[in-house]
């Protein structure tokens, strides 16, 4: 078998090929109740069922009035209060004339503008407006249809659901919505070094943390895992346990992927049919990965050492399960972020280096957390994502603007 071992943009761009592939196969599509429906995927867009706001909306507590009158900076007369859930049933408002409003209420007919509270004094049913308070026709007022119009679309299908889209969806009437169904991902980790978590491992072997990190990462990835009993180093036991995923919509295979004399997943794989589209990428943590098709799923196979499994995961398994969702923009996620201190790497692959992520509004900060290699969980356990070193980069200065993979 050839070596297709891509750069790491060669490697993404692939991946999403194939995920843009995979969305235009739509999944099945369920209804569920509304709050069951967070973080899974919209099937069809949320609609608006009436305009937003569906009136004139005072968007501050003050005084319902005519701007005009407000420029003549004469006293007005008060005739009457409206608090949000109430309507104005008297007439139209005429000049000289002020209404007190809330926050919320809908702003009565002949009037233009809403003064601040602040902005004003009462006496008795008397309004006196601060001389130096100029106020527009429409000013502190949210036009009724000017967040959506009856008919427009919230929320696209495609979309993760958040927490703001379950109370658009619920403003629009919708107790409940249509998802579509979570792929099944199954989890294959490969090994005779590997004891379960429950069992005291002997000094020679280590406990099967990989299982449970992918698990992980999938059920908030908005999937659900399906963990297969691990697989000896055996050419035989390994077609076997990967044949009895064929049910899944992607493998996940951990550890078999390198180099040694008992790496057997990728000759299994082949027995099996398999197209690889690549079997490496040039990326600290995780150059060892591998991606390709069986006839019945796509699959991964992953480095067995636990921080390469996780870093290649969020940069290439999860886009794809997010496309299996449905998901129209399902990642890797990144962010910007200032170095803390200075660094130096060595060139030649894009590195991903477990850091902790300072987060402020004007300036996240991220200082790279020292660890010994892929293997390495215990101080990957302190980071919250990831600093990336481009390929061709030497030196790293505090203050540098890096890229942050997020968690």
């Amino acid at each position: 078998m050839p070596d297709l071992i891509l750069t790491y943009t060669e490697a993404s761009t692939t991946i999403q090929h194939h995920a843009n592939i995979l969305l235009s196969q739509k999944p099945t599509a369920v209804q569920v109740p509304l709050l069951a429906g967070i973080r899974r995927v919209l099937a069809e867009p949320i609609l608006a069922d009436r305009d937003q706001p569906p009136f004139p909306r005072s968007t501050r507590d003050g005084f319902a009035c005519r701007s005009s009158d407000i420029s003549t900076a004469k006293p007005l007369r008060i005739i009457g209060q409206l608090k949000a859930g109430d309507t104005w049933k008297g007439a139209p408002l005429a000049t000289g004339e002020a209404i007190e409003i809330m926050t919320g209420a809908p702003v009565p007919v002949g009037a233009d503008c809403v003064v601040m509270v602040e902005h004003v004094k009462v006496r008795d049913t008397i309004l006196f407006i601060n001389p130096d308070r100029a106020l527009d026709p429409g000013e502190n007022i949210v036009p009724s249809g000017a967040e959506a119009k009856s008919g427009s679309v919230i929320v696209p299908d495609g979309t993760r659901l958040a927490a703001s889209h379950i109370a658009a969806a619920a403003a629009c009437g919708y107790a409940t919505v249509p998802v579509y169904t979570r792929p099944r991902v199954a989890i294959l980790a490969t090994g005779d070094e590997l004891v379960p978590v429950d069992h005291t491992p002997l000094t020679y072997q280590i406990r099967n943390s990989n299982s449970y990190s992918l698990a992980a990462q999938i059920t908030l990835a908005g999937a659900q895992p399906v963990i297969l009993p691990v697989a000896p180093d055996d050419e035989a036991e390994i077609e076997s346990a990967i044949s009895s995923a064929s049910g899944c919509d992607l493998l996940l295979l951990s550890g078999g992927v390198s180099m040694g004399k008992y790496d057997f997943v990728e000759q299994a794989l082949l027995t099996l049919g398999a197209e690889f589209l690549f079997t490496g990428a040039k990326i600290q943590p995780g150059r060892p990965v591998v991606f390709g098709k069986l006839p019945q799923q796509y699959f991964f196979g992953l480095p067995g050492n636990p921080v390469s499994t996780m870093v290649t995961f969020l940069l290439f398994a999860q886009p794809l399960i997010a496309a299996l969702s449905g998901e129209t923009d399902g990642g890797p996620r990144f962010a910007l972020a200032y170095l803390a201190h200075d660094f130096r790497a060595k060139p030649g692959l894009t590195r991903f280096l477990p850091a902790r992520i300072h987060f402020s509004i004007d300036s996240p900060q991220a200082t790279i957390i020292p660890w010994q290699g892929s293997g390495d969980l215990a101080s990957t356990a302190g980071a919250n994502g990831f600093v990336v070193i481009p390929s061709d980069t030497e030196t790293l200065t505090a203050g540098d603007s890096v890229s942050i993979l997020l968690v």
